[in-house]
């Protein structure tokens, strides 16, 4: 996880760094120099995987989308790790890593989890409130985190938006055991919830170690499943 001099994987950072420490425009970078960055590149995978979740869930493809969100989440721990174990990463790139980061998190944990709502819900006006609870409840977290950050080294306030990922395939295992209507209610409800949770100001410690590997299995496990049903 990160700090404010490190990209963040698995919860929100706050960015330390204010755009007045940076070079004037004369002498700044190109843009594409951070895209060589490894970790950075690795952020980039998990937009892919999200803008491959809003597509699949659009062509109705419910399956792979879970996969796509299932993805984005993993790129997502591992963005910061890697981040981590680079020497000589400056101040611009963990800066810049860390926009990026949550740019994408906006995407892969809000955006398209809120657009499988609105699919499965066939673009019905009765699901509207709940994928705009999900995306502005996103939008304000990550706005909050990137200029306050953690409430300490190993705590942040409520539930880091990475969940979102992790949770909506886990409920969408349902699908198919549910009526398509019984579903729909368990999974509107689900997205309103992490949408409460994602900005409620409770504390929650910040996983790290071993989650890693939990997390690298739940993904594996259940890109299995979903393979299998899309076979």
């Amino acid at each position: 996880m990160n700090d404010c001099d490190q990209e963040h994987s698995g919860d929100d950072s706050a960015l330390g760094t204010s755009r007045a420490d940076f070079p004037r425009r004369s002498l700044r970078p190109s843009m594409l120099r951070f895209v060589k960055d490894a970790a950075n590149l690795i952020t980039l995978a998990g937009l892919s995987c999200g803008i491959g979740g809003i597509y699949f869930a659009i062509r109705g493809n419910f399956p792979a989308a879970m996969i796509a969100l299932l993805w984005a989440v993993l790129f997502d721990w591992f963005d910061g790790s890697v981040a981590r174990r680079m020497h000589g990463r400056t101040d611009e790139l963990r800066a810049f890593g860390g926009q990026l980061d949550s740019l994408v998190d906006m995407v892969s944990s809000a955006v398209c989890p809120a657009v499988v709502l609105l699919c499965y819900g066939q673009f019905s006006p009765w699901f509207l409130p709940g994928a705009l609870m999900l995306t502005a409840a996103g939008a304000v977290r990550l706005s909050y985190f990137n200029v306050f950050g953690l409430e300490d080294d190993s705590t942040f306030l409520g539930l880091s938006i990475d969940n979102n990922s992790i949770v909506v395939p886990l409920v969408f295992l349902l699908d198919g055991l549910l009526s398509r209507s019984a579903f729909a209610a368990v999974l509107y409800t689900t997205i309103v919830m992490l949408a409460i949770l994602n900005v409620a100001p409770f504390r929650m410690p910040k996983p790290g170690g071993p989650w890693h590997f939990v997390i690298t299995a739940y993904v594996l496990g259940l890109t299995v499943l979903y393979g299998w049903r899309l076979v």
